[in-house]
C-alpha cells in the first residue's frame, strides 16, 4: 500500500450509484407511454423514440454542459462553450440512426448581460452549423437567486434538447450484437464535457488543484485553461456517412460514466462482453493523474475509464465484414477513427491498458 488517498468522482460529489439508485425513480414515466399518438415507443439503449408519421420516429433528447461552465467563468472565455451544449445533444440523437433537425436551448442566468448572450450564441452558432442542424428556439431566464458563478453577474447553466428523425429501417438498436463484432472508436478533442468536476479539482487551484489556469505543464504545449475548454466534438456527419454505408449495430456517445455505459448494450444483446485494446489518451488526462498523485492522491486506472473518455469520444460497432469499409468511410471524412476492441462472449467489460487487464464494476 502506497497510503495514497484513493480519489474518485463520488469523493468529488459525483456518485455514480446514488445516480443509479435516482435515476429508478424515472420508470413513473412510462405510464406516459400510452399516450404516444402514432403508435408505441420504442425502447433503445440510450434512450427511447417515438413514431410521428409515415414509418418516422423521432428522437429527443436533452442534455447540459455540466461544470465546464465554471471553467469558462474562471477566464471570461465563452465564445466555445455553446459549442458543448449543441455537441452533448446532437452526439446523443444520432445514436439511433436519427438526423439531427432542430436544437432549442435553454441557459439560466444570474443576469442577461448582453456581451454574455452574444459569446454564447457565437458557440451555439458554430456548433448547429458543423451538425447542419436549425436553432429553432430557446430561453434565457435571469434567475439571480438560484444562480451563482465565480464572479458577480457571470454565472449561467446551459441546457440544449435536440430532435431527430429516423425510419424504422434505419433504426440502430443494438439488439444484435455478437461475439467477434469490431468497436471502432473516433476520436475526442480531450475532455469533452464530462468528468469536469473531478478534472476541476485537481488541476485549478480555484478549486483546490495545483495550477493556474494559464500555466502550461508538461505535457501540454498550451495553456491549461484552454486544453479542459476545448470544445466537444461534434459527430453528426461523420457518423450518418457511416450509417448510410453500413449496417451500424449499436452506437454509443462516450459521456457520463465513460465505457460503464457499454453495459447498456448488454440489456438488449444478452450474454455478450466487450474488450477495449486501443488507447491513446490526449495529454491532459495524463496529467489529471499524475497531478494526482503530487497532490498526495491518486486515480486509478480503472476510475479514469469509467469517468473519462479517454481519447475515443464516440463508438460505433459493426459486423467484423464492415470494419474497414466503416474505416473508409470515415478516412474519407478525414476523422480519426481506429478499432478499438470486439465484442466478446464473456460477460463485463475489459479494458487491456498498460499491459495490464482492468474490469470495470
Amino acid at each position: 500500500m502506497n497510503g495514497k488517498s484513493k480519489i474518485t468522482y463520488a469523493a468529488v460529489g459525483v456518485d455514480r450509484e446514488l445516480r443509479a439508485e435516482a435515476k429508478r425513480a424515472l420508470r413513473v414515466l412510462h405510464s406516459t407511454y400510452r399516450f404516444s399518438r402514432y403508435g408505441g415507443v420504442v425502447q433503445l439503449p440510450f434512450g427511447n423514440v417515438f413514431p410521428f408519421r409515415d414509418n418516422c420516429y423521432l428522437d429527443l433528447v436533452i442534455e447540459g454542459v455540466g461544470t465546464k461552465v465554471l471553467v469558462a467563468q474562471l477566464v471570461d472565455k465563452y465564445d466555445t462553450i455553446g459549442i458543448d451544449g449543441v455537441a452533448m445533444a446532437v452526439n446523443d440523437v444520432i445514436r439511433s440512426g436519427a438526423r439531427p433537425l432542430a436544437i432549442a436551448d435553454n441557459i439560466h442566468t444570474q443576469v442577461s448581460n448582453p456581451t454574455l448572450v452574444r459569446e454564447w450564441m457565437k458557440g451555439i452558432a458554430k456548433g448547429a452549423a458543423e451538425a447542419e442542424c436549425v436553432v429553432s428556439g430557446g430561453e434565457i431566464g435571469d434567475v439571480a437567486e438560484l444562480i451563482r458563478g465565480l464572479a458577480e453577474g457571470k454565472g449561467f447553466d446551459m441546457v440544449f434538447a435536440a430532435i431527430g428523425e429516423v425510419s424504422k429501417e434505419k433504426m440502430i438498436t443494438g439488439r444484435d450484437l455478437k461475439p467477434g463484432d469490431v468497436i471502432i472508436g473516433l476520436r475526442s478533442s480531450g475532455l469533452h464535457s464530462n468528468g469536469i468536476t473531478l478534472a476541476r479539482k485537481i488541476l485549478f487551484k480555484e478549486w483546490g488543484g495545483k495550477y493556474e489556469p494559464f500555466d502550461i505543464p508538461e505535457p501540454l504545449e498550451r495553456e491549461l485553461v484552454y486544453e479542459v475548454l476545448e470544445p466537444t466534438r461534434i459527430y453528426v456527419k461523420p457518423f450518418l456517412k457511416v450509417a448510410e454505408e453500413v449496417r451500424v449495430k449499436a452506437a454509443v456517445h462516450i459521456t457520463g460514466d465513460a465505457y460503464l455505459k457499454f453495459n447498456r448494450l448488454t440489456l438488449f444483446s444478452k450474454g455478450v462482453g466487450f474488450e477495449f485494446n486501443n488507447f491513446k489518451p490526449q495529454p491532459i488526462f495524463m496529467l489529471v493523474q499524475k497531478t494526482a498523485e503530487e497532490l498526495g492522491g491518486e486515480i486509478s486506472d480503472d476510475e479514469m475509464f469509467k469517468t473519462f473518455n479517454m481519447g475515443w469520444g464516440f463508438a460505433i460497432i459493426v459486423d467484423k465484414a464492415e470494419a474497414d469499409k466503416t474505416l473508409d468511410v470515415l478516412e474519407r471524412a478525414k476523422v480519426h477513427a481506429e478499432r478499438i476492441g470486439h465484442v466478446t462472449k464473456t460477460r463485463g467489460i475489459r479494458i487491456l491498458y498498460r499491459n495490464k487487464q482492468i474490469l470495470l464494476k
